[in-house]
């Protein structure tokens, strides 16, 4: 029997946690949570992305904040930005939503944001603390996909997990925490990407497989064993004769085959990305709370 990971709904339970302690700090008069977001340029997926996280905030009762800057921003006058939310006391956290215009070097503005403030897990300090094992932001999207194993109870321990993609914002850092001595974690992992050679060798053998590669439904049902724990991080459009708009949502795999033979597995959309969002939001109260960060 297949079990759905319902992203939206525990992204929904972790929201009503925040809606509750944010009502228990305003009682104390206690500072709440500032949520800062940097979108530069008009891209149709960052639009919708930002909005959702905006929504959120204000569905929790975190404060945010939008900046919007053209396409035509250069990359001094967004690192000049990224400065003035590094020194403003009243912000916790904040993003800058990727991708940025060609002509920005994403990695230059990532560098420039304060640790402390890195709230999407991305600066190298953070990762090498994640790395480590030590007490920082995880950036958002593994963080969703380690609490949603979490909360389902999934058993780790053992496993063998076959990640695909090594991108620094999911596969990557996907890789080191389900190795990591934690729960979640204390997985045999291996990290497959577009080099790796017989694919469906590693894939038939996983006990738990992420998948971000955005290729849509590139993972098949003779690709996983039964049983299979299915993480599907990837969302795409793609042409469709059935819906009004003309197009639907896929993920990185098939779910139509692969899910009959999967014990857990999540839907796209309603699986990861409503957990990347319910990070986010975790990551800016531990920041507001100088958890990571004394």
């Amino acid at each position: 029997m297949t079990e759905i990971l319902d992203g939206k709904l525990i992204s929904q339970q972790i929201q009503e946690e925040l809606f509750l302690e944010i009502d228990r700090i305003k009682e104390q008069g206690g500072k709440i949570p500032h949520l800062a977001a940097i979108l530069v340029g008009n891209d149709g997926a960052s639009e919708t992305y930002v909005a959702a996280k905006v929504k959120a905030c204000e569905k929790v009762g975190f404060k945010s904040t939008l900046l919007r800057l053209p396409e035509t921003t250069t990359e001094q006058e967004l690192l000049a930005k990224v400065n003035k939310l590094n020194t403003n006391p009243e912000i916790d956290g904040y993003i800058v939503q990727l991708p940025l215009p060609k002509h920005i070097n994403e990695n230059k503005i990532i560098e420039a944001i304060a640790p402390q403030k890195d709230v999407d897990g991305f600066h190298p300090q953070n990762v090498g603390r994640m790395a480590l094992n030590l007490p920082t932001y995880l950036p958002a999207t593994p963080y969703g996909i380690i609490q949603l194993l979490e909360r389902y109870a999934i058993d780790t321990t053992g496993k063998h997990c076959v990640v695909i993609g090594r991108s620094h914002i999911v596969g990557s850092p996907m890789s080191i925490l389900m190795a990591r001595n934690a729960f979640p974690g204390n997985c045999t992992v291996t990290l497959c990407h577009s080099r790796t050679a017989n694919l469906k060798e590693f894939t038939q053998k996983a006990d738990i497989l992420i998948v971000a590669l955005g290729k849509p439904e590139f993972i098949t049902a003779d690709m996983v064993k039964e049983g299979v724990v299915i993480i599907d991080v990837g969302i795409t459009r793609i042409p469709s004769a059935t819906t009004k708009s003309g197009f639907k949502l896929a993920g990185d795999v098939h779910y139509d085959s692969v899910a009959p033979k999967a014990s857990f597995i999540t839907p796209v959309p309603g699986g990861v990305g409503p957990m990347t969002i319910a990070s986010l939001l975790v990551n800016t109260l531990k920041a507001s709370r100088k958890e990571i960060y004394k």
